[in-house]
């Protein structure tokens, strides 16, 4: 099995826009993948895949291209100099000492051990604060230099609440770093998420969907993702030998906070999950792409897509709602909440408690006072003739 190919993400100034530049060798799986990513465009000028430069698109690229390549996010914090035309027009214009203080609080979030894509946003963040107060010498800074730099930044360009979340965050990190600031941590608050309830698939749907996909593999992914609940990251990284079928049980290993955990593989499954090793004989992972690599997850998207059309489902499904629906079924089942936790690999029980909102049969099966008016509208109505009827 090769190595990994490493990707190169850095900033460049391109058809008057601070663009991210996204930079590998020669790779198809690469180049289909971030041709998957909305916005992103092929400069013939300079050779290079780039996508416009602000926080949600470089979650976007990180979220793409994780899991099938080394991701070299640290030219877009460097120290290197440009020209002072280049100077003039970038954005982050950063003294020598800042350049050097995001370099170091870069390492520290590595020793950390935090995830690539945590690294890489959490600098990407803090620089842009540091560059909006270059004027002002670090140890200066206070709460309301963030406050002003959200309302100047954030709520002008309409950046997401998860965005502005991950920014608080990013910034508590950097004063346990850097305490010589007068930020104070206790202050920072971050903006409360959007309580938006998970859009979930019908049994009938489920079943709908997954008969009407033709491909054997397109049928086993889907049929997976549903019936272990699985994120669409884990189903593309899951090797052959997680997979224990005389248990009937898959370890999904390293999962989201670097956790391990058991899922059931259901009988239903286990016929196509053997027809599906007798026909593509894959080496390594459960399914692969071309030369034993790792499936791309912007396939899995295309192909459900159509099969959703395939389907007649109109509702905006991606991978994550089947997960959501395994889980909403699962509690409509009976199943406890806490055994749900633990088959979702959620750390905290807040998280699983989101399913309970759309699982409410008790809620659900509550007559509407429409109905009810109606009906006793009728019930008039059949009285009021039956009287006419009998009297005379």
């Amino acid at each position: 099995m090769s190595e990994m190919p490493t990707v190169t993400l850095s900033k460049i100034y391109h058809k008057k826009t601070h663009c991210i530049a996204i930079d590998f060798k020669y790779n198809q799986i690469l180049i289909d993948l971030v041709k998957s990513i909305a916005g992103t465009h092929w400069s013939l000028s300079k050779k290079v895949w780039y996508i416009e430069n602000n926080p949600d698109n470089l979650k976007l690229v990180l979220d793409n291209l994780k899991a099938h390549a080394f991701l070299d996010s640290k030219p877009l914090f460097n120290t290197s100099k440009v020209t002072k035309i280049e100077q003039e027009r970038e954005v982050r214009i950063l003294t020598t000492e800042n350049k050097s203080l995001l370099n170091n609080f870069y390492k520290y979030l590595k020793g950390k051990r935090y995830s690539q894509s945590t690294v890489a946003t959490y600098t990407f963040l803090t620089a842009d604060f540091i560059a909006f107060h270059n004027e002002k010498h670090t140890e200066t800074l206070t709460s309301r230099d963030v406050e002003i730099f959200i309302e100047s930044v954030y709520i002008r360009r309409n950046y997401s609440v998860s965005t502005q979340r991950q920014f608080i965050s990013a910034m508590k990190l950097f004063t346990v770093f850097y305490p010589n600031t007068k930020i104070n941590n206790l202050q920072l608050e971050r903006p409360k998420s959007s309580k938006m309830l998970p859009s979930v698939l019908s049994a009938n749907e489920i079943v709908s969907l997954i008969s009407v996909t033709k491909n054997l593999k397109h049928r086993a992914i889907l049929a997976l993702l549903y019936s272990a609940g699985l994120r669409i990251s884990e189903l593309i990284q899951l090797e052959l030998n997680h997979i224990n079928i005389d248990r009937k049980q898959i370890i999904v290993k390293n999962a989201k906070g670097r956790k391990d955990r058991y899922v059931v593989l259901a009988d239903s499954f286990m016929p196509m999950l053997k027809n599906y090793y007798l026909t593509y004989k894959p080496k390594r992972y459960f399914v692969e792409g071309p030369n034993e690599t790792m499936y791309s997850a912007s396939s899995v998207r295309k192909f459900l897509a159509k099969s959703c059309e395939a389907a007649n489902i109109y509702k905006n499904v991606t991978p994550h709602t089947l997960r959501h629906s395994y889980a909403t079924h699962l509690l409509e089942q009976g199943i406890n909440l806490r055994h749900i936790q633990e088959l979702l690999g959620h750390c905290k029980p807040e998280t699983t408690m989101i399913y309970t909102h759309v699982a409410r049969k008790d809620l659900l099966e509550i007559k509407s006072p429409l109905d009810m008016a109606v009906l006793t509208h009728k019930k008039t109505d059949n009285d009021e003739q039956k009287f006419l009827l009998s009297g005379k």
